[in-house]
């Protein structure tokens, strides 16, 4: 094939390429439809090629030129950042975080090993023997726990109830955030730093809750927390997962390098880590206004019940249906992929 040959055939799809263009870039992203990305996509990987048959055949610069600032501007096209809104953060969290989650989910149940095994064994430890629990966790903060839970408390929601809770807000989304953190950040140590923690924690917050069962205020305890606990206990196992997933990318890279794979990798982790601080946010406002009242207990384990049962559907429902239409689209690109392949090979056939 020759250059003029060349290009009499490729015109058309090239003039076609550019209309396409111009068509979706006046176009908000979430205003395409599939079948113009798919088009949009097919067509750029046809020019892609055209670009680089053009190079290898010197074929003229001006030609190089125009085809290299066609896939410049497909780039540009689809893979540009979507405008960052209310909207866009709204749909993260309703549907791209779960799903992000359930794509990593090794991750998850590592980290949620990593904590609950700790957790019921310290638990059952200290339950069974006070002085143990000494041990497990500083004796501090087993007297300040114990001190803590002894007594309702509050009798009613008066002023003093707002003033004091609206406070403790505020240091409860420090606090929270704060150990979601470091679960998350100590990934970079090649993720011992992140099982560490979640070790740590479980450790912790089981013997304290074995100390307090032992102590008989375990009823205390648990309508205090089973409420903000779906949310807290989780999100700490996220972002414990996040931490896991970056310190992956830096101890197995794969296929990329060691940079590119933590490229890839930490950018999902640091979604699920703004997932986890999403709950944690969560967890903060109940801990802050709910757990504390003076409701009876039969409705706090009520509610702290069926808010296990949300936090469990939310994940593992939200965002099913966004990514079945991912991965159906994905199936749909795969096989215009190889019909492109096929066309390519005929190309190079007819060529030679």
């Amino acid at each position: 094939m020759n250059r003029e040959r060349f290009i009499r055939q490729r015109r058309s799809d090239w003039q076609k390429f550019e209309s396409l263009l111009q068509d979706m870039k006046g176009k908000r992203l979430r205003k395409w439809n599939g079948s113009d990305i798919t088009r949009l996509s097919s067509l750029y990987r046809s020019v892609c090629y055209d670009l680089s048959l053009v190079q290898s055949r010197e074929w003229g610069s001006r030609l190089e030129q125009y085809l290299n600032d066609l896939v410049a501007q497909g780039h540009n096209c689809l893979y540009r950042s979507p405008p960052r809104s209310v909207h866009t953060a709204l749909h993260f969290l309703s549907d791209g975080f779960p799903a992000l989650l359930r794509e990593r989910a090794a991750f998850f149940f590592v980290a949620l090993a990593l904590f609950v095994i700790p957790f019921v064994v310290s638990m059952i430890v200290a339950a069974t023997d006070p002085v143990r629990a000494e041990l497990l966790t500083d004796k501090v903060a087993l007297e300040h726990a114990s001190e803590s839970y002894s007594q309702k408390f509050y009798d009613e929601m008066d002023r003093r109830y707002g003033e004091e809770r609206t406070l403790m807000a505020g240091f409860y989304v420090k606090h929270n955030i704060g150990i979601a953190f470091q679960c998350f950040s100590r990934g970079v140590l090649f993720g011992i730093g992140s099982v560490v923690t979640l070790l740590f924690n479980g450790i912790s917050l089981g013997a304290v809750t074995g100390y307090l069962i032992n102590q008989g205020l375990g009823n205390n305890f648990f309508s205090f927390a089973i409420s903000h606990g779906s949310f807290e206990l989780t999100a700490i196992v996220v972002a414990g997962a996040a931490g896991l997933l970056l310190g992956w990318g830096m101890v197995h890279p794969g296929q990329y390098s060691r940079l590119q794979s933590l490229r890839v990798h930490g950018l999902d982790a640091v979604k699920l880590a703004c997932g986890a601080g999403f709950m944690l946010a969560i967890a903060a406002l109940i801990e802050a206004y709910f757990s504390p009242s003076p409701l009876p207990d039969a409705v706090k384990y009520t509610v702290g019940s069926l808010l296990w049962i949300l936090v469990f559907m939310y994940l593992r429902f939200g965002g099913r249906r966004t990514f079945e239409i991912a991965t159906s689209y994905g199936r749909a690109e795969g096989k215009t992929e190889g019909k492109m392949d096929g066309r390519q090979g005929s190309v190079e056939e007819s060529d030679a």
